[in-house]
């Protein structure tokens, strides 16, 4: 199964949360990161999908709809029902939207290239809509607010500088379990929170069918590794298979990469982010 069955089917005990609770505590954070730094809006792309909806509702609920512009972004063979999907959030939210193609420019450049498998043009298709949404929030005078969820950045599954980049990220501690959760809770339509998981890149793509895994197994199996941190044998005891736990171990630790700044070669007493880590608004 790719999503929740019902609303109301439970949810595994451990990744419950109190929806009210963390929508305060992320509606906060947007407020906050995003002012502290001279800025009042927010650009996001908009896909149609659980995660950049309910950023948009959240960031909508910290700055208002007048300063969240989302961005939609589809490729020639996107899903026709992901862009009306967007179009319904932005319709329920009253944000500001833009809608950009892309498939002129990925295109053009795959005439060079076209052996390329679909992997490498769905790396190259999100980091195409991110350099949009960078020069967006330049012309909107806007932080690039990000939708990638703690799923989703522990396996490392997205594109670095792609749909992994953003100047704050207000998903990253959440589970995609637990945005499931949190989408439903804040209103996001219900036919979104859900339709099966897809990036979108390609016609008939499937997050679960990628991963070979579905999400409420992965989110149970990263719960326990990362947030108790058993080992593999206490995993294996609480009856998750051994390939499984493998598998999952092997893409966390290989994607370690993806989840951290360029790594600077050490040549000063004071390295950034080694040495020099002061905070963003140091000096006010």
């Amino acid at each position: 199964m790719s999503a929740p069955a019902s609303l109301s089917e439970p949810v595994f005990p451990p990744l419950a949360i109190n929806p009210e609770l963390v929508r305060g505590i992320l509606v906060g954070f947007i407020q906050n990161e995003v002012r502290k730094v001279g800025f009042e809006r927010v650009v996001l792309g908009l896909s149609g999908g659980v995660d950049s909806s309910l950023v948009a509702t959240l960031a909508a609920q910290a700055l208002d709809s007048k300063n969240v512009l989302g961005v939609l972004m589809p490729y020639r063979l996107s899903d026709p029902k992901s862009r009306s999907d967007a179009l319904e959030v932005v319709k329920q939210l009253g944000i500001e939207h833009l809608e950009v193609d892309i498939s002129p420019q990925i295109d053009a450049y795959f005439e060079r290239f076209p052996d390329a498998d679909q992997k490498r043009r769905g790396n190259k298709m999100a980091r195409e809509r991110m350099t949009i949404l960078y020069d967006q929030s330049w012309a909107w005078r806007a932080l690039v607010i990000g939708t990638s969820n703690k799923t989703e950045l522990l396996l490392g599954y997205g594109t670095i500088y792609g749909d992994m980049a953003s100047a704050i990220n207000p998903m990253g501690d959440l589970y995609k379990t637990q945005v499931w959760q949190l989408a439903d809770a804040v209103g996001v339509p219900t036919a979104i929170v859900q339709k099966a998981p897809s990036a979108d890149l390609w016609a008939g793509q499937s997050d679960e069918t990628e991963l070979g895994f579905q999400y409420r197994m992965i989110d149970q199996l990263l719960y326990y590794m990362v947030e108790r941190r058993y080992s593999v044998e206490e995993l294996q005891r609480q009856g998750f298979d051994e390939a499984f736990i493998t598998e999952i171990v092997r893409r966390v630790r290989e994607n370690q990469y993806k989840r951290r700044l360029p790594v600077i070669a050490k040549l000063t007493s004071r390295t950034i982010d080694r040495d020099f880590r002061y905070p963003r608004d140091w000096g006010r």
